[in-house]
């Protein structure tokens, strides 16, 4: 089954090119069905890799497809990687985005543009699966630049709406700066290793020293390409404005597909990293700052997608932080339940919005409980998975971070618990502003009000047992459990595990902490229950209502603002200066100029041929009266 790998992205690349060549033509129901079964069909491949590469022997396997580069000493093949990380990722990717398309059957059903959307998914999905898949850089490079073109395109689907447009414009843009770094990075990586194979590059840096000037500046560069693509500080504010695509698309960016590139790219380099502390410490600080400020802007959201955006950007904090401090399988660990649950809530919050007739504000939904019993029950799985909170699948990834963070850095874990804390707090506000109190749209939302159709409901239901059940793959020795996910993923870690020191906290500290998390979490659950539900609190408008640190979160800290006036307006102004100067007057003066004055001089030199066959033969003498001067002064 292993070397039927290169069926994994086939199948969506063919889906993409049937809906999108016929996308015209092709009934909705057909389109949804070719949509959904290509996606389908990858994930049984995928399926079926997974339990043979967790049957056998060896864990690693190169699939050459075809021999794609070759000038002189440069030798890039187009060949896949299938080990436990690329495995775990096709299921992911494969099985989220599956689930995704299901419910966009239903959710996108009546848009006009049905077949180029289910197109834009295929391909979507095509060019993740390729990143994953890629046994080199140049390979796992295609799949990032072509999930970055995917975001533009699916996040501006609706682009006569000039705001949804420059959100995509945004995504695509802000990506690209991330891009560069990579791109350096791979061209550094040649350099040094001769080689983009992670099977020559790899054994090649482990033999050299920690802390390598080389390796330090490799690893810097390739964090940048993470920054962009998984949307940390600077580059993070694209992804809250992503929210403009439809609500399948926000799930397959938040949840399984592009913004956990970065993560998976850098344990992919796990060992470049492990060499290289000084970038581990710039990662570890750069997530916390991000979760950190996320959540705060997250606290004071009234668009239920944006506090779930931010949500998403918070938690791709804590993925960083726990690479950060050399806990990958926990890093890893929670890109999978965050899979789970993020999909869940994104789905589930497409569900309310479709039944609210387009509403996003929470501030006019309330008492839906009763109206979307489904949806609500199923959003609050993912709810508790995402706040911590034990049994579900949250609690063991967060906690296994959070216990590296103790070990590695005391501030930076309570920094890590008050972000916990504020999740719990925005997350369960969300739910009892949605779903708690009494109803406060407008008559026509309310006797429009109805769960959803099964295509929505069925993913859901499927999120939710999965955002449920999720942690057992990664029970910790404390509670009895082998840990699972750790075992399988051994292999990839190997290298980097001996050489970095390993979690050595005792059960009771272990308890301890869990105690401390789990505790902040209820705390927090527990005051947004008493204001949002008890008290009945609507947040106040934003303009008249909000002061000091309220108004600033609110207004993301004005950071859009900051980069508009540091950095847009700026950039524009040089911009216009190099058009009207340098461009327009200097470049296409300089060009214009020689063709005017070749015009200008045609207008003299036409004047010589006036047709006297007198003034010919007059000009023939000076000619051969000049050529013979000519002569004698050169003798």
């Amino acid at each position: 089954m292993i070397n039927l790998v290169w069926l994994v992205p086939l199948f969506p690349l063919l889906g993409f090119l049937i809906n999108g060549l016929g996308r015209n033509t092709l009934p909705k129901a057909i389109v949804g069905f070719v949509g959904c079964l290509t996606v389908l069909a990858s994930f049984a491949v995928s399926l079926g890799i997974f339990f043979e590469l967790n049957s056998a022997e060896t864990k690693s396997f190169i699939i050459p497809i075809f021999d794609w580069i070759s000038a002189g000493n440069v030798k890039i093949p187009f060949s896949f990687l299938v080990d436990p990380l690329s495995a775990l990722m096709l299921l992911i990717v494969t099985g989220i985005g599956f689930l995704i398309h299901v419910y966009s059957t239903g959710y996108m059903h009546h848009d006009a543009g049905f077949a180029k959307f289910f197109s834009y998914l295929n391909l979507f999905i095509f060019f993740m699966l390729l990143l994953v898949l890629g046994s080199n850089y140049v390979v796992m490079f295609i799949g990032w630049e072509g999930v970055g073109l995917c975001s533009y395109l699916l996040i501006g689907f609706w682009f006569t709406n000039s705001s949804y447009a420059s959100a995509a414009k945004k995504a695509f843009v802000m990506n690209r700066i991330g891009d560069l770094g990579f791109l350096i990075a791979v061209f550094l990586i040649f350099t040094t290793f001769n080689s983009v194979e992670f099977s020559s590059v790899f054994p090649q840096a482990a033999d050299m020293a920690s802390g390598d000037s080389v390796l330090i500046l490799i690893t810097a560069l390739l964090f940048v390409g993470a920054i962009g693509k998984s949307a940390q500080i600077p580059l993070f504010t694209w992804l809250p404005d992503a929210m403009a695509g439809p609500t399948p698309v926000s799930a397959l960016i938040h949840a399984a597909t592009m913004v956990t590139a970065g993560i998976y790219m850098i344990a992919r380099s796990n060992i470049l990293f492990t060499l290289a502390p000084e970038t581990l410490g710039v990662v570890a600080i750069i997530g916390l700052a991000t979760l950190f400020l996320a959540a705060a802007i997250a606290v004071t959201q009234t668009d239920i997608k944006k506090v779930l955006a931010y949500s998403t950007v918070s938690q791709l904090g804590y993925m960083f932080l726990g690479l950060g401090v050399g806990a990958y399988t926990g890093a890893f660990f929670h890109v999978i339940t965050h899979a789970f649950f993020k999909a869940l809530l994104f789905l589930g919050a497409g569900s309310v919005i479709h039944a609210m007739s387009n509403e996003q504000d929470m501030r006019n939904m309330g008492g839906l409980k009763k109206k979307l019993p489904v949806t609500y029950l199923t959003m609050m799985i993912g709810t508790i998975a995402i706040a911590g909170l034990p049994p579900f699948s949250g609690f063991f990834s967060k906690d296994e971070i959070l216990a590296h963070v103790y070990e590695n850095n005391k501030l930076f874990w309570l920094i890590a618990v008050i972000g916990a804390m504020f999740t719990a707090f925005y997350m369960f506000r969300m739910m009892y502003l949605t779903f708690n109190g009494m109803f406060r749209g407008t008559s026509d939302q309310e006797n429009h009000l109805h769960e959803s159709p099964t295509s929505m409901t069925v993913p859901l239901i499927i999120l939710a047992i999965l955002s449920a059940l999720g942690g057992l793959i990664g029970i910790p020795a404390v509670f009895g459990g082998g840990h699972w996910l750790a075992g399988f993923l051994a292999p990839v870690f190997e290298t980097s595990a001996s050489k970095s020191a390993q979690l050595s906290l005792d059960h009771t500290t272990e308890y301890i902490l869990m105690a401390v998390s789990v505790g902040a979490a209820i705390i927090a659950m527990l005051y947004a229950y008493s204001r949002y539900v008890k008290q009945a609190h609507i947040p106040a408008d934003e303009i008249t209502g909000r002061k000091g640190l309220a108004r600033l979160s609110y207004n993301k800290f004005f950071i859009d603002e900051i980069y508009d006036t540091l950095i847009s307006r700026p950039l524009n102004t040089l911009s216009v200066f190099f058009f009207r100067t340098i461009d327009k007057a200097g470049i296409d003066g300089l060009v214009n100029g020689f063709g005017k004055g070749a015009v200008e001089a045609s207008k003299t030199f036409r004047l010589l041929q006036s047709g006297m066959v007198g003034f010919y033969i007059f000009m023939m003498v000076a000619g051969i009266i000049a050529l013979l001067a000519y002569s004698m002064y050169k003798i």
